[in-house]
């Protein structure tokens, strides 16, 4: 099971450069809004479009999608870990916590 991380740990992270955020949504809704510096990976993707978009096995991930009840973070998050990579959490509560809690965010 992959580890959780909280919105004021990740927003801490995000601001010190410390982690890779990766948006599990992609599409339409990562270009209508996503967290600050977040990639756009989605599930049937993660085979393909890991070792490009993220070279660093070791390097801090942390996968979202849009609320506890959607599972692509999970899977991303999953997979990822599959593939080697040693250190991936997710935001479970995701990018509606995020907004609601009046966080900034970016569009495409």
């Amino acid at each position: 099971m992959t580890a959780l991380i909280t919105r004021d740990e990740l927003a801490a992270a995000i601001e010190a450069g410390a982690v890779t955020v990766v948006d599990t949504l992609g599409g339409a809704y990562y270009a209508q809004q996503h967290l600050p510096g977040a990639l756009a990976l989605i599930p049937a993707d993660v085979d393909a479009q890991a070792p490009g978009l993220l070279p660093d096995r070791d390097a801090a991930i942390v996968t979202y999608c849009s609320n506890p009840a959607c599972p692509n973070s999970g899977q991303v998050a999953d997979r990822l870990s599959a593939l080697g990579y040693t250190d991936v959490r997710k935001y479970r509560e995701g990018i509606q916590d995020w907004v609601e809690a009046g966080l900034p965010t970016e569009t495409a």
